[in-house]
């Protein structure tokens, strides 16, 4: 059994216009659009939450090189386009 409970929210003006447009084009009350577009919010969240964070790539490697300044994006994509030093 659902428990209803009354009360008093305060909504701009062209909000409530459209969302009494959409209840009257659907044939539905201002309470039960209200009611699914806060389900509907409420559980996107849910989703979005329990989602798990992806699966980033992880490079095994020497760390960070010296003279390498992540800083500075000119000098590390020089860095990064000359060719491998044999040495």
């Amino acid at each position: 059994m659902l428990r209803h409970m009354r009360t008093t929210v305060r909504l701009d003006d062209e909000l409530l216009s459209e969302i009494r447009k959409v209840a009257v084009s659907r044939g539905m009350t201002l309470t039960a659009v209200l009611d699914e577009a806060l389900r509907e919010m409420l559980a996107r969240r849910a989703r979005t939450e329990a989602a798990e964070p992806p699966s980033l790539p992880i490079f095994k490697g020497r760390g960070l090189q010296p003279g390498v300044d992540l800083d500075d994006s000119a000098a590390l994509l020089e860095l990064m386009e000359r060719p491998d030093d044999p040495a």
